[in-house]
């Protein structure tokens, strides 16, 4: 069953398209000349035909790119103080010119390159200006791939966002929840946080157990069922983050809470090796052959699959300037359930996948992964404390190369004993498909 959704679609902003004008590329309408006079007896005829047509200018956009930027001292405390001077910006090791800088400290945005604002009116008071609800606060996406969270960590699951209700959602902050599988969660962006914990109430962990993917039917490139929740999990974030991009100039994290992801799972016991301890699928009588593991090639490519799809997925969130932050439920992990009997050596090569899958999402896009560990809040005040302090360091790249399109980014400061997080690459937003005729 396919479970896709759409999300956030209610957010979606115009895009501005720059084009030049063609009316200054048509030439002038010519006079009509009376009957029996040459065209040579026109006065400045000749200089008329000689003089060149105006040259078109064509107009180039060049996006603003933004980064958030974590400033912190030894002491692990945020910096709250830095300048605009104080940073460098890099793109493909070239320094660029910062071009906004905006401190947002508790919450609270202060824009340093803005002018002031102009004095009041004499005879004239006003209240203060407050800035939109829309303008302040944070962005907060909780992504439940529930095709992909045990059933039997259910509770714990519940508990969890009970705890980021609780502790990482605050007043003025817009949230919204979307789930993978048969939990049905489409929460558009709100403020309601009624919203939050009926959607609490619907979370439902659907993972296939160690013995379904060991006993499932086998593909071309491995277990079918297991490629397809992960595909239906990729593309349904791939969405969420890319209308993300439309967002400007606000906070933006994605809580992603899934057990990860492991393309070629208990190989051995899958293919009837032998040689394994625990639940085996004798695949040796179908293939009327031993188990061979040097001329067996279907699932060859399976870890290369797994790190193309999580690179798309992380240059999306890279382009949105969204950040993830993973967080496995499990917990703590040793060994597998009593009834699973599954190879320990395999069990524990899939759980490292598995994490190292949860890893590779948040390193790459400036978050950290919270895995293996029961301690869930100190990781909810540790995001909390990222997405409140922090700063927006923007520019205009130098690069006009469009087909140069994945971009590392560095950034620094020139200030002693300061510690400085941001995302370290983006690329360019792929080009329209051509119109077809």
């Amino acid at each position: 069953m396919h479970i896709r959704v759409p999300v956030l679609t209610r957010l979606a902003v115009a895009l501005a398209f720059v084009s030049a004008s063609l009316a200054a590329q048509s030439p002038a309408p010519s006079t009509p000349q009376p009957q029996g006079q040459s065209s040579g007896s026109q006065p400045g005829a000749a200089a008329a035909q000689g003089q060149k047509e105006p040259p078109v200018n064509f107009r180039v956009a060049i996006d603003l790119v933004t980064t958030d930027v974590i400033a912190r001292d030894d002491a692990g405390q945020f910096v709250a103080d830095l300048k605009k001077d104080e940073f460098e910006v890099y793109e493909d090791g070239i320094k660029q010119q910062i071009s906004t800088f905006t401190l947002v400290h508790g919450g609270r945005v202060l824009n340093q390159l803005l002018p002031p604002p102009p004095p009041p009116q004499e005879g004239i008071i006003l209240p203060a200006a407050r800035p939109p609800n829309d303008t302040a606060g944070r962005i907060l996406l909780f992504f439940v791939d529930d095709l992909h969270l045990d059933f039997a960590n259910t509770p714990r699951i519940r508990q969890l966002f009970q705890k980021i209700s609780k502790e990482l959602l605050h007043e003025g902050d817009m949230f919204g929840v979307v789930s993978t599988g048969t939990s049905s969660i489409a929460q558009d962006l709100t403020y309601d946080r009624n919203r939050l914990d009926a959607a609490i109430q619907k979370m439902s962990g659907g993972a296939l157990k160690p013995s379904e993917i060991i006993e499932a039917g086998q593909g071309p490139n491995g277990p079918s069922e297991l490629r397809y929740r992960a595909h239906v999990a990729f593309s349904t974030a791939y969405e969420m983050v890319g209308n993300l991009e439309k967002i400007h100039n606000r906070r933006k994290a994605v809580i992603y809470v899934s057990n990860g992801y492991d393309f070629n799972p208990f190989e051995g016991a899958r293919f009837g090796d032998p040689n394994i301890i625990g639940q085996t699928r004798d695949t040796s009588m179908m293939r009327g052959n031993d188990y061979d593991p040097f001329t067996r090639q279907s699932n060859e490519f399976a870890d290369a699959d797994l790190v193309r799809e999580l690179s798309e997925l992380t240059r999306a969130a890279n382009r949105a300037n969204a950040t993830l932050y993973t967080i496995d439920p499990r917990g703590l992990i040793a060994g597998s359930d009593l009834d699973q009997n599954v190879d320990p050596t395999e069990w524990a090569n899939y759980v490292r996948k598995t994490q190292d899958s949860l890893r590779t999402l948040a390193d790459l896009t400036g978050g950290f992964a919270v895995v293996n560990q029961n301690d869930f809040d100190k990781a909810l005040k540790r995001i909390d404390n990222e997405t409140s302090d922090y700063y927006i360091v923007g520019y205009y790249s130098t690069n006009p190369d469009p087909t140069k399109r994945n971009r590392k980014l560095e950034i620094k400061t020139t200030r002693d004993r300061v510690n400085v997080w941001s995302r370290r690459a983006y690329s360019l937003k792929p080009p329209p498909a051509p119109k077809k005729p």
